[in-house]
């Protein structure tokens, strides 16, 4: 009786600590629909898991929201943060307005490594290939020639004791191609999978049939209450689509969910505690409300995003009343009137990126930043990553806003050593209020090994996207909210204040074309060599060693002889 005693309670004492364990993770997950001018929608989709352990000490054994794969590498190769996006196309910030999440067309890469790493360059190129394999991308390429270390763009954003910057890496890929390779490991690091849930609208024909597409993993450590005493894992991971998909009819322009997945939500996520659907329906100007949204929401939700007063419509799965008339949600937003994209409103902040320049020598590299901001100025930090091969003149820096000198208040330059490391220019730029600042810079182009070209050289070769980050002063003072009760488009950066807001943003990559030899040249003397060498040497070299003989005339063959002989008993003339 007591043997069986004593092992009931063995046996009850897991099931006992279950709930109590499964209680320390949760996952949110959310989907923004965001209408754009011109008729374009904008889908990001969200999905945090938060877990209550402590993956730094690796201790952690048991898995259960949170992915394996990623807990077992911020582990091992102690990493306090790390930032992953695969990025197709370019986000259009003048037309689209400013985006909840933008990154660099290609792959971008930045990591906040442990004060304990005793060798973060050996641990950077750990983690940049072990990425490579769990995400199928091409991150192997990642090494010192396109590695910096910025002083002042990148800050932790999560929590942090400090910032020694010897410990931050980051880099980009701008000619990375993002496919469906890429976007199945990402689903299937969801604890759902495209099973259920939002992820269920995740059908790659249609993600990839887009304007722009960017997927993306956020890493970082967060306060897990108030008094911030324990820390909590955060794993975001966000997916933003733009789609062309609307039908012009009319003068309407009429979406749902069907028509830009060819799929509709019919549950939440089991595993989910939280499952929404955000409609922004905010009127783009001061008249009445252009946008009416079907099925009626659950409830309307109205907050300050990025310094504007927005309103929301709330679709919650878990509302056990959304899915009574249909098993189905199919989302639909119509227009009560065509809208006048003219009265739209420019971001307080964008910036465009050229090249400019004539010939294979020289050029230039031009920024223009813009401040739309009527009475307000701020200052921005610009970020420049350009490759060895173009050499950069600093001494021709010049910046000037409204036709005179801007003296940058802040400057990081690094030059670049050909073949191991790339430039990297950092500077703190006040920007006036209703101005344009224009940022140029001169550079040289090298000339490269032929063995150092791509397959493809004269495609050009890429620089990467320059990074802006800035405090935007907001039209509208914001108010302090809770983190757990906002939505997690609002969540990601954190606020100073109520008068600005954090904003980062990335101009265009350039594509320069540099001195390139005639790859077919070789080609073409292979074939002019082996043409003389088999016409003219090969006739010569017939004629030198060929040997001459003279034939005597032959007496005839062994039928002529024998035809002789009886013709000669015959008596008739010989042949």
């Amino acid at each position: 009786g007591a043997m069986a005693a004593l092992l009931l309670a063995v046996l009850l004492v897991p099931l006992l600590a279950a709930p109590g364990r499964a209680r320390r993770d949760a996952l949110r997950e959310e989907l923004l629909l965001s209408p754009l001018p011109a008729g374009d929608v904008a889908a990001t989709f969200q999905f945090r898991t938060r877990w209550d352990a402590d993956l730094s000490s690796g201790a952690v054994s048991h898995y259960r929201l949170f992915p394996k794969a990623l807990g077992q590498l911020v582990a091992a190769l102690g990493v306090r943060e790390l930032h992953l996006a695969l990025t197709q196309g370019f986000w259009r910030t003048r037309t689209w307005g400013q985006p909840p999440l933008q990154a660099p067309a290609g792959a971008e890469l930045w990591v906040w490594f442990q004060p304990t790493v005793t060798n973060v360059d050996k641990a950077w190129k750990e983690l940049s290939n072990i990425l490579s394999g769990i995400f199928c991308a091409s991150l192997n390429f990642i090494d010192s020639t396109n590695t910096v270390t910025p002083m002042a763009s990148f800050k932790p954003l999560g929590l942090a004791n400090g910032t020694d910057h010897h410990l931050l890496r980051y880099a980009v890929l701008p000619r990375e191609v993002v496919c469906t390779e890429n976007l199945t490991p990402w689903k299937k690091l969801l604890p759902c999978g495209s099973k259920a849930g939002l992820a269920v609208l995740l059908k790659a024909e249609r993600l990839f049939h887009s304007s722009y597409h960017s997927q993306a993993v956020h890493i970082r450590p967060v306060c897990r209450d108030a008094s911030c005493l324990a820390v909590s894992w955060e794993l975001r991971q966000t997916l933003t689509v733009v789609f062309d998909a609307f039908s012009s009819g009319q003068g309407k322009k009429d979406w749902s969910l069907f028509k830009m997945f060819s799929r509709t939500l019919t549950d939440a996520c089991p595993l989910a505690s939280e499952s929404k659907v955000y409609v922004d329906i905010s009127p783009k100007n001061k008249e009445k409300e252009l946008l009416e949204v079907t099925p009626p929401p659950t409830s309307v939700h109205e907050t300050i995003v990025q310094g504007d007063k927005r309103t929301y419509a709330i679709y919650d799965l878990l509302s056990p009343s959304l899915f009574n008339t249909s098993r189905s949600l199919n989302v639909q937003l119509k227009w009560k009137r065509p809208e006048d994209s003219s009265e739209l409103p420019t971001p307080v902040l964008h910036a465009h990126r050229y090249v400019s320049g004539y010939g294979l020598q020289t050029g230039e590299i031009s920024t223009l930043i813009y401040n739309t901001h009527p009475y307000r100025a701020f200052p921005v930090i610009l970020l420049e990553t350009v490759p060895w091969y173009l050499r950069l003149y600093v001494h021709t820096l010049t910046i000037t806003t409204k036709g005179k000198e801007n003296k940058p208040s802040y400057i990081h330059y690094q030059p670049a050593q050909d073949r191991r490391r790339p430039h990297l220019l950092e500077m703190l730029i006040q920007l006036p209020a209703n101005s344009v600042t224009k940022i140029t810079i001169q550079f040289e182009r090298a000339l490269l090994k032929w063995t150092e070209y791509p397959p493809d050289p004269n495609h050009g070769f890429y620089v990467s996207s320059s990074v802006l980050s800035a405090l935007v002063p907001s039209i509208i003072a914001m108010k302090n909210v809770d983190v757990e009760q906002s939505p997690l488009f609002t969540s990601l950066f954190p606020s100073s204040d109520g008068s600005s807001y954090f904003l980062r943003l990335y101009t265009e990559p350039l594509l320069v074309n540099l001195p390139t030899p005639d790859f077919s040249m070789p080609y073409n003397v292979i074939c002019l060599t082996c043409t003389v060498v088999a016409v003219c040497y090969g006739s010569f070299y017939n004629l030198l060693t060929r040997t001459f003989h003279v034939e005597e005339p032959s007496r005839g063959g062994l039928a002529k002889r024998l035809a002789n002989i009886i013709r000669k008993f015959r008596g008739v003339p010989l042949l």
